[in-house]
């Protein structure tokens, strides 16, 4: 897959719009840019990724983007704890305190 995201991108790099589903070829190719900017065997908070979208984004709710990334085998997810997939941590996995489980299973509201 070698789809070009030059069209969803800014100046700077940054992802500026999610492709439509129709364009999910491009979708993948914005998920795979994504993915190859993080660290092999690193493992990330959900603030630390959600610091690193908004960073390599300038859209609103990177929600969709990190779930696009667990489900896409992108990212591997444990405990509100992600890493990449592929790549064996370097790091233990903590268990959540129950607030932070209760927020993982809370609903979204829009």
């Amino acid at each position: 897959m070698t789809k070009s995201i030059a069209a969803f991108q800014d100046d700077h790099g940054r992802i500026t719009t999610w492709p439509s589903n129709r364009r999910r070829v491009h979708q993948l190719a914005v998920l795979s840019h994504l993915s190859a900017q993080l660290e092999g065997g690193h493992l990330y908070t959900e603030a630390e990724l959600t610091t690193f979208l908004n960073e390599q984004t300038t859209l609103e709710d990177v929600s969709v983007l990190r779930r696009e990334l667990v489900e896409g085998d992108y990212l591997m997810m444990e405990n509100g704890t992600y890493w990449k997939a592929g790549s064996r941590p370097t790091g233990t996995v903590p268990t959540p305190s129950p607030q932070a489980e209760a927020a993982m299973h809370k609903p979204i509201v829009k």
